[in-house]
């Protein structure tokens, strides 16, 4: 083993990271809400950064609604309870609905498509469609946080006096666990995000707040779309 193989390794997966589209939109992202947060909504160029990464977002994102379609309309796992299979469904029918809309918003933007009215209120029908999405998602992580947590002790029962740190069925749970929460926090957090987007709360939910929230949301998809590369990485 050469000083160069544990760089070398590093380089490899950062470059197998930044070579995903996912993870360049979630870089982008991060740097927009960054910039939303700097601006809080005045002119400058901080929200100049906002809208043109906007608007760079967009492209990375086209086509990609057909990712939740096919989610939607692929059977769910044996044994997941009936209200968390409804609202999986809900979320992929709703996060689709958004990707597909969004295009339509790229095309207003860009001019594509010249109804810039109907493409403003498209916009809105898109964010209160994320909105829905990130409201699922909370609800089915509460819900299997729950499931795994009534799993957990029923595993430290079995165990009864062995060391539940050195059980690899723990252990896995464990990180499940982690893993659940943290998707917990991301969705919870894009919920403010929408709805200052959206501006329902314009008082409460500035132009800061939710470049705030939309930048810590971007740092916990980026550490995501880590994770994913580093499993990949290794098993394959």
């Amino acid at each position: 083993m050469t000083s160069l193989d544990t760089p070398r390794a590093e380089l490899a997966l950062l470059v197998l990271y930044l070579n995903k589209a996912e993870a360049r939109d979630k870089i982008c992202r991060a740097i927009q809400y960054g910039s939303k947060f700097l601006s809080n909504g005045e002119p400058g160029t901080a929200q100049n950064v906002d809208k043109s990464t906007s608007l760079a977002r967009k492209v990375f994102r086209l086509f990609k609604f057909v990712n939740d379609l096919h989610a939607l309309i692929t059977p769910s796992t044996q044994g997941t309870p009936l209200p968390l299979i409804l609202l999986g469904k809900s979320k992929n029918a709703l996060l689709s609905t958004f990707l597909f809309l969004d295009q339509i918003v790229w095309a207003g933007r860009t001019g594509i498509y010249k109804n810039k009215e109907r493409a403003e209120l498209i916009g809105r029908i898109s964010l209160f469609c994320w909105m829905g999405s990130s409201a699922s998602t909370t609800l089915i992580e509460l819900a299997e946080l729950g499931r795994l947590s009534n799993s957990m002790k029923k595993l430290e029962k079995e165990l009864k006096g062995e060391d539940k740190y050195k059980n690899p069925q723990y252990l896995v749970k464990v990180r499940q666990s982690n893993e659940r929460l943290i998707s917990l926090i991301k969705a919870s957090m894009d919920i403010v995000v929408a709805a200052g987007l959206l501006q329902l709360a314009p008082k409460k939910v500035t132009p800061r707040v939710t470049g705030g929230f939309g930048f810590v949301s971007s740092l916990i998809s980026c550490y995501q779309v880590h994770n994913l590369n580093l499993y990949f990485f290794f098993n394959f």
